[in-house]
């Protein structure tokens, strides 16, 4: 008999929520379901069968949908839901389809109304242009990094859903400003994540149109330096942007050989995360021929 959690599983702690909520007061609902959200979300993160987290996923957004409609101000709860959006949009809606904007506009939509409920400035001025949104950055102090790593993946999810919305594009300059924010606040947060992001900003556009291969490169080999290159991500990250960006296919393929022989699960929380880096690795050095 398998032993592997089942959506039976997720349904019965659905139960016991639904239960709690029926009979205790909202601070007991409350103290109750946070653990199990970041329970759940690091069981996600564990997982090795991408089948079973494509199938059980859905079941766990629509419960913290329910859990957001009975408490839309819970920050927490906000927090964790705009996780799981980006991370199954990330996964498994296909690019450019009706799901990735309708996950990501959700994920984005939770992430912004977490951090304003956490910065009041952030939540004056984070749709208003990137020329008036220069104060919001400073005003993020330590312990907002989760916050901050939160927004910033959610906003660029959403913008590379909408490749042709140039409106969105417009929001890259806020995107970077927080990243940099980031970046002062902890270069090592989450296995050297802020280097990473910097890494793909500064590939975003061509050289000759203001990108920075070499800064790029420095963010990519720093990330990698930081998580002892257990995060596979970054690896990934830094073939299919640096490498490709400036034609360099003995690295690129350095690197993606790299992936496809590190352990999975180097680092537990890792797991699901280097699955899929492995998947897009495989995929990156099957079409090099062709790239290259």
């Amino acid at each position: 008999m398998s032993l592997r959690p089942s959506r039976s599983c997720l349904a019965l702690s659905l139960v016991v929520v639904l239960a709690l909520g029926a009979t205790a007061c909202s601070f007991a609902v409350k103290s109750a379901t946070q653990p199990l959200m970041r329970n759940l979300a690091a069981s996600v993160m564990k997982q090795r069968d991408l089948e079973l987290v494509r199938l059980g996923a859905p079941a766990y957004l629509m419960f913290m949908d329910g859990l957001i409609e009975g408490r839309p101000d819970d920050p927490d709860t906000l927090l964790m839901a705009a996780k799981l959006y980006s991370a199954y949009a990330g996964a498994f809606a296909e690019a450019d389809s009706e799901q990735a904007l309708l996950l990501t506009d959700r994920a984005r939509d939770y992430a912004f109304r977490a951090l304003s409920l956490r910065n009041e400035t952030f939540s004056e001025l984070h749709r208003e242009p990137a020329a008036q949104f220069g104060p919001v950055p400073e005003t993020m102090e330590p312990g907002d990094e989760e916050y901050l790593l939160t927004v910033i993946n959610a906003w660029a999810a959403y913008i590379m859903a909408r490749p042709g919305s140039w409106d969105d594009i417009a929001d890259l300059p806020k995107i970077q400003a927080l990243a940099e924010r980031l970046l002062e606040l902890d270069e090592t947060y989450y296995y050297g994540s802020p280097h990473m992001i910097m890494g793909v900003i500064k590939t975003l556009l061509p050289e000759a149109a203001g990108g920075k291969p070499d800064e790029a490169r420095a963010h990519f080999e720093r990330a990698l330096e930081i998580s002892d290159g257990k995060f596979l991500q970054a690896q990934v990250m830094f073939a299919s942007r640096y490498c490709r960006m400036v034609y360099d296919r003995e690295l690129h393929d350095q690197l993606l050989d790299q992936v496809m022989k590190a352990e999975i699960d180097q680092v537990e929380e890792l797991t699901l995360a280097n699955v899929l880096a492995k998947k897009r690795a495989e995929a990156l050095l099957a079409d090099a021929d062709t790239y290259f």
